[in-house]
């Protein structure tokens, strides 16, 4: 599920690599398995697994784990209190009704990107963004539109990251991830989901600091013969937000 982590994590942060682990797994998840993905060993899993159930994090079925119900009062406070959320929201809701699309609201955090808002089209569309839910920061507009606008130094630490990897043409190098950033958006067709099409454009805060990306998603059959004006859309519906995000 999780890539496991380069080097061991430092003690302090063992709780919360667990944590992240978690709640990136879709579904519950053996203790076996957590050891895979973190690379701890089982001894110290199960004493941060313990702790983050006695604090309810984290709950116990049947020997598989899963987030617990403290992890839903962190999602609603989130909610309640995101900027970028509430100031998107509006924008993402007049591109949904213009375009009868779906639009993703989608940040990066570490190697992930995850999906804090969605508007789903009247129309019928399966994809891998959730709300809630992270995909891999690898394939797809979204990924390559977040990590072409994000600061240099992180960006370098992540393409670094799939050295070992750099062998599959799916991969973004600095390049094609320059060619977006000069044009401003990115778009994919079939790469993280198939029979799915995407445009991607960024939104930046103060001191054009990126602070995640809009995506319109639509299947490929839709996408495809409107690519050149959906694109348009979402990077004036992206544009828009970000003056707004630029005044707070």
């Amino acid at each position: 599920m999780m890539s496991t982590t380069a080097l061991a994590p430092a003690a302090q942060d063992r709780v919360l690599l667990v944590l992240a682990t978690l709640a990136q797994w879709n579904g519950p998840v053996t203790a076996q398995q957590l050891a895979d993905a973190t690379g701890m060993p089982r001894s110290s899993l199960y004493r941060q697994l313990a702790r983050l159930k006695h604090w309810g994090f984290v709950q116990e079925e049947d020997g598989s784990y899963a987030p617990g119900p403290m992890g839903l009062q962190l999602a609603q406070g989130f909610d309640a209190t995101s900027s970028l959320v509430h100031m998107a929201r509006m924008d993402m809701q007049r591109l949904v009704h213009q375009s009868h699309e779906s639009v993703g609201l989608i940040v990066a955090v570490n190697d992930r990107a995850i999906c804090l808002d969605m508007l789903e089209s009247p129309q019928a569309l399966r994809c891998s963004f959730v709300k809630g839910r992270s995909v891999p920061l690898r394939r797809g507009a979204t990924a390559k539109c977040l990590l072409a606008h994000m600061p240099p130094a992180r960006r370098d630490a992540v393409l670094d990251a799939w050295q070992d990897e750099s062998a599959d043409p799916a991969l973004p190098d600095r390049a094609s991830l320059a060619a977006i950033r000069a044009a401003g958006y990115a778009c994919s067709q079939n790469e993280v989901d198939e029979g799915v099409w995407g445009a991607s454009a960024p939104l930046f805060g103060p001191g054009q600091r990126l602070a995640g990306c809009m995506t319109l998603m639509a299947p490929t059959a839709r996408g495809l013969p409107r690519a050149e004006e959906l694109t348009r859309m979402v990077v004036v519906a992206a544009a828009r937000v970000s003056r707004l995000l630029s005044l707070t």
